[in-house]
């Protein structure tokens, strides 16, 4: 994988290792699968935070040439290729994401309409094609975080994809799928129809993460953008809940109106059976009183005839025994009769009383729904109240946000201007400096010939001196030669005022020896004075040219130095080693210089070149270093 990930037998072996990198190196060979999984974690974090950062000062209408957004896509291919499981096809070994991605729709019923429109373009031959169209698809639609969510759940469908150790079964899975919520501000224009995404080259160019001096001169920039884009996130997101809360609400009342309406229906329904049975209660009543005057009427009309045959018939008293027991049991029978009817009447009246109960507690029911609708419109009030008052607050934010905008815009010009007057000052140091540097090369100059020609001066007096005091003698001795010393003696005085003439001539050179030292001091107080003004620049100004210098250094050594040549180096510069036939030369693709195999098996992708080079241990930590201090 090209990836940047750094195995722990290749681990650098530089003095300048730190103890958090010799851990991490520790950890790497207990378990490598985590340090891919952290590696492209962090990988994933740099992406997605350069596309939003990107994209907000770019404008937030990307499209498909868009640099940030094709590495976030290369980024994304190899987060869900990791710990992908190799199947065996017909013809060959297959190891795609293409499978996985498959799930989508039958866990998310709105991702069909991605998968059919995908299988439906006519560009696409391979199944990494279709993967990459659908990334992009998601991408437009602000869906990839909701889609890939449904998929790190289902455990038990992934495994059989994926490894156990793989980066979608692990912690890292669901936090890359956090992340992905943030890509909700941008809006991407992407035309899938006409690129080639089958025969792309997924490669990481990690010279797009390296920091430069535009990213250290704007990270309050950075930090206030990335504050407000996290309130701005907050806000969507928590408009995003009220929407579904929202939404729920809605369903909710539009169920309580349904099972409302069907109580309705109901209470109709049963108002309707209790006027049925009202109505027959009442046609019994009225045959009961109709059957009840009969029975009278029959009875009053056997007790006639009774007493009529009575009177007719007393001599016949078995007949009209026999008539009385028949009367009497017609009696008894109209009794049962009216006694049976009595009974279902009670019956009736029962069932009509439990019935208006019945009643009485439907009505109840429907007054608690009601009471419980009232209170959910009330609260879907008030949750627009609050998305109202949220999109007030994030106006406010936006605003906030311009005119931060323009305060970064007027301390950048003074920025402009301060770093102006500071070559100005240093251009007058320079020429100061220069000025100062002749003045101290004349003195020295002049000091020397004066020095020089008051040597001399002073052992031709000597010697004349020497001279004087052999004449003088030779004077005493010999005054023959009087006349000829006398002559000599005259020479002598002439060249003494001559030498006289020279003394004060170099008298005349001392005073202007003394004032080219006044001059001197004068000129040093000056540069004094000057230095003290510089220092007290260079003290306010210290940490940016320390940061510029840390940049100039670091784009030095990624640079590269000067290719050295094998016939210049005949030792490893690393162990000092001495090259043989089987300790062969190797050069470093970054510094350029030659060291020997062990000190230089490292690989990594260089802005020079997108695959991995051969690098020295010492570049290699610095490089590791460098991109772990740039991730957040």
């Amino acid at each position: 994988m090209l990836v940047g990930v750094w195995d722990a037998e290749r681990a650098p072996a530089s003095r300048g290792a730190d103890s958090r990198w010799r851990a991490a190196a520790g950890r790497a060979v207990k378990d490598p699968t985590a340090v891919e999984r952290a590696n492209l974690l962090n990988m994933a974090k740099l992406s997605i935070k350069g596309l939003i950062e990107s994209a907000l000062s770019f404008g937030r209408t990307l499209d498909s040439d868009y640099p940030p957004l094709q590495q976030f896509f290369v980024v994304m291919e190899h987060c869900l290729k990791h710990g992908l499981k190799v199947r065996k096809s017909f013809l060959s070994y297959n190891k795609t994401i293409w499978g996985p991605l498959e799930l989508v729709e039958k866990l998310y019923p709105e991702a069909e309409e991605i998968a059919a429109s995908v299988r439906d373009l006519p560009g696409l031959k391979t199944p990494l094609g279709r993967a990459r169209a659908w990334l992009r698809l998601a991408l437009m639609q602000k869906k990839m975080a909701d889609y890939l969510r449904c998929l790190i759940i289902q455990r038990d469908l992934l495994s059989e994809f994926y490894e156990y150790h793989a980066l979608m079964m692990e912690e890292e899975g669901a936090v890359i799928v956090g992340l992905l919520v943030g890509l909700n501000v941008i809006d991407a224009n992407l035309c899938v129809k006409g690129e080639d995404l089958d025969s792309q080259v997924g490669v990481i160019d990690f010279s797009m993460y390296l920091k430069n001096e535009d990213d250290i001169g704007s990270k309050e920039r950075n930090v206030q953008i990335a504050a407000i884009l996290d309130q701005k996130n907050y806000v969507e997101e928590l408009n995003r809940q009220l929407n579904s809360t929202v939404s729920s609400l809605h369903t909710r009342v539009d169920s309580l109106e349904k099972s409302n309406t069907k109580l309705i229906e109901e209470l109709a329904i049963a108002k309707n059976n209790i006027i049925k049975l009202q109505e027959e209660n009442h046609q019994l009543r009225s045959e009961n009183t109709i059957i009840l005057m009969k029975t009278q009427h029959h009875l009053e009309v056997t007790k006639v005839d009774v007493e009529a045959e009575l009177q007719t018939y007393r001599h016949s008293r078995q007949g009209l025994d026999e008539m009385y027991n028949e009367a009497r049991r017609q009696l008894r029978e109209e009794s049962q009769l009216r006694q049976d009817i009595e009974n279902e009447l009670m019956v009736q009246v029962s069932m009509k009383h439990e019935i208006e109960l019945a009643m009485k507690l439907l009505e109840k029911d429907i007054h608690e729904k009601q009471d419980t609708l009232i209170g959910l419109r009330q609260q879907l009030d008030e949750v627009k109240a609050i998305n109202i008052e949220m999109y007030q607050k994030l106006q406010v934010s936006e605003d906030a946000m311009k005119e931060k905008n323009e305060i970064i815009g007027r301390l950048e010009d003074k920025t402009n201007q301060i770093t102006a007057t500071m070559k100005q000052l240093e251009q007058r140091l320079q020429q100061a400096e220069k000025s100062q540097v002749e003045a101290e090369n004349e003195d020295k100059k002049f000091k020397q010939d004066c020095m020089s020609k008051s040597e001399n001066l002073q052992k031709e007096i000597s010697r004349k001196e020497k001279q004087l005091v052999q004449l003088e003698t030779d004077l005493k001795i010999e005054k023959e030669w009087r006349q000829t010393l006398e002559d000599d003696l005259q020479k002598e005085k002439e060249t003494l005022s001559h030498l006289r003439v020279e003394t004060q001539q170099i008298i005349c050179l001392k005073k202007e020896f003394l004032k080219l030292q006044d001059k001197n001091r004068q000129l040093k107080k000056i540069c004094h004075d000057q230095e003290e003004a510089l220092q007290e620049l260079a003290c306010k100004l210290s940490e940016s040219k320390l940061k510029i210098e840390d940049i100039k250094e670091a784009n030095k050594a990624l640079q590269g130095q000067v290719w050295l040549k094998d016939k210049e180096a005949t030792h490893c510069k690393l162990c000092e080693k001495e090259f043989s036939l089987s300790k062969r030369k190797h050069h470093c693709r970054n510094c350029g210089e030659i060291f020997c195999n062990a000190c230089s098996d490292n690989e990594l992708p260089l802005p020079s070149s997108p695959k991995p080079v051969r690098v020295c241990d010492s570049c290699h930590a610095f490089l590791i270093q460098r991109c772990s201090s740039n991730m957040p």
